[in-house]
């Protein structure tokens, strides 16, 4: 999709465009600055897609500025691969960001305003172990208790931070919090840890510091370093913001166009996880083909399933920005694919499970054709057409013909007819088996004069595709369904139980026309009467594509993704 039909994506009025609309209106602004903040620690998913399309979607509504803003608080869990799949990902959904930042880039001044929280007597050094100041936070209904290090001189929280920065601590032997309220209703503000220890090497800074700040801490600091304007979280963070403001308040940081957060509800969707977490438990165990599984909802998985940027967009953008918890239905998602498939795919024949199919009178009546011509696109002309081997010996599929069937099946049956599509009408005259009773082989006639017209006293009531049998491409087709068995798989006490490990049937030897041997990877095709599929980007190679089912021609009642 071109830039110009990109800026027609408006995005539809929300609670957000709301604010926005007002802070402008009444000078709080003079301009509106977004953020994407992923955490490289992971493969972006559905839900991120959600928060790229708003972020970068408001900058470009409102003519402003989106920075994409690594957070990347925690080397233990982070990685340059990671990185380097976000930036692949976002830019591959059509957005580009207006500035390139890592929560690393103010490691310094985050440290300086630690600092300063000391010297005010608001923050310290605490030497209790993670699971003593979860046990002293309290609960919804008990207040926390006081750690016993909480009344350190600044001067000694001092010397000990900087011991802390010195390496002079084991890692999970000190920490650095907050100096708040052990009695606020809200448990995030219970003395939050903003500082930890943590012995390893970064991406970016390498070994220069063994503390890092935390998530909360970083968050609101880099969004005012960076004058963001509008601060967009999911609801998960609603108490945070709390924090967020606190932090703030108590640094002496520029306020002059201060940024405020702002809650969305998150993107859940059925059969799916979002978890980085629980998805990287999938790809360790091996339940899966690694983050682009294109039976996950990972956008390197949509993508190498054959769903396209403009389709998650659409989703994203049909789905809207509410505070409202709810679960969207794999068909949303599917629904999206499918009309942009339907317009945009190339036409194409592939045979799944192939059963000969013998014309006993090719050479004889004028039943001499070797190849047809076929649209790309029955609805759009401009796409040219194809020329497909036709012989003698073709390939149907085994599902197209019964040896007896009722009044309902309007494929090939013995003693009826039906035509091939753009070729003739053809009728069953016997059929072969194998010894297990299956069909191999059916024998036919064709009726002379009926390739790509009527013949009078010739009505079939259903049309096949096939492929030459003497000429045609044998490869793999992969068709997928529900990774899991059940909608809400997170919910689950043993989420990795759920999965359903036939979830993913390879079909070894279909038959598909010559003209799919130049596939490449990503293009996408409607194979006629099956469904969409996409060129599988992780197998396929130069003349021997391996395609993956997209999605079914018409909504099923269980999803299949």
């Amino acid at each position: 999709m071109s830039e110009a039909e990109m800026k027609e994506e408006k995005i539809p009025r929300n609670f957000i465009t709301d604010i926005i609309d007002t802070d402008l209106k009444e000078g709080k602004f003079d301009h509106v600055a977004t953020r994407f903040p992923p955490e490289p620690n992971g493969y972006l998913h559905i839900g991120h897609a959600k928060s790229i399309c708003l972020n970068y979607g408001l900058a470009r509504d409102y003519h402003g500025t989106c920075n994409m803003r690594f957070d990347d608080t925690n080397p233990v869990k982070e990685d340059m691969e990671y990185i380097n799949s976000i930036k692949r990902d976002v830019n591959w959904l059509g957005f580009k960001w207006d500035k390139l930042c890592h929560s690393s880039d103010y490691f310094d001044k985050l440290y300086g305003f630690a600092v300063e929280l000391i010297n005010k007597g608001l923050a310290y050094v605490d030497e209790q172990t993670a699971q003593e100041i979860h046990d002293s936070r309290g609960t919804l209904t008990k207040p926390g208790i006081d750690s016993p290090y909480r009344n350190r001189t600044p001067s000694e929280n001092l010397a000990l931070f900087k011991k802390m920065r010195d390496g002079g601590f084991e890692e999970g032997k000190a920490c650095l919090r907050a100096k708040i309220d052990m009695a606020s209703p809200f448990i995030c503000m219970r003395d939050p840890v903003i500082y930890r220890i943590r012995f390893a090497s970064h991406a970016i800074t390498g070994d220069k510091w063994c503390i890092y700040p935390m998530y909360d801490f970083t968050h609101c600091i880099s969004d005012a370093l960076e004058g963001i304007t509008h601060s967009i979280c999911t609801l998960e963070f609603q108490d945070n913001r709390r924090l967020y403001d606190w932090v703030l308040d108590h640094i002496s940081i520029d306020h002059e166009h201060r940024p405020h957060q702002y809650e969305m509800s998150r993107l859940n969707l059925e059969y799916s996880i979002t978890s980085k977490r629980k998805l990287n438990l999938l790809v360790e165990e091996g339940l899966v083909d690694g983050w682009d599984d294109p039976r996950l909802t990972t956008i390197s998985g949509l993508r190498r399933r054959g769903y396209t940027p403009g389709s998650i967009r659409e989703f994203c953008r049909r789905i809207g920005v509410t505070k409202q918890e709810n679960v969207i239905e794999m068909a949303a998602l599917e629904s999206c694919i499918r009309e942009d498939l339907n317009v945009h795919a190339k036409r194409a024949m592939a045979v799944l499970h192939p059963i000969k199919l013998v014309i006993e009178n090719y050479g004889q009546d004028g039943i001499t054709q070797t190849e047809v011509k076929c649209q790309n696109h029955p609805e759009h002309p401009e796409m040219g057409s194809r020329d497909v081997a036709f012989s003698k010996e073709i390939f149907i599929d085994a599902a197209d013909f019964r040896e007896e069937a009722n009044k309902q099946y309007k494929r090939l049956k013995l003693g009826h007819e039906v035509r091939l599509r753009n070729a003739y009408i053809v009728k069953a005259l016997s059929c072969d088996k194998d010894a297990a009773g299956n069909v191999v082989c059916v024998h036919c006639e064709a009726i002379p004069g009926s390739l790509g017209t009527n013949v009078e006293g010739h009505k079939p009531k259903g049309v096949i595709h096939w492929v030459s049998a003497e000429k045609c491409l044998r490869a793999q087709i992969n068709i997928y369904t529900n990774l899991f068995k059940v909608a809400n798989p997170g919910a689950a006490e043993d989420f990795l139980s759920t999965v359903d490990k036939n979830s993913k049937i390879e079909i070894k030897d279909a038959a598909l026309e010559l003209s799919l041997a130049d596939a490449k990877a990503g293009d996408c095709y409607q194979f006629e009467r099956e469904g969409y599929f996409c060129c599988d980007s992780k197998y396929s190679k130069p003349g021997c594509p391996v395609f993956n089912l997209t999605v079914a021609l018409r909504e099923t009642k269980k999803a299949a993704i």
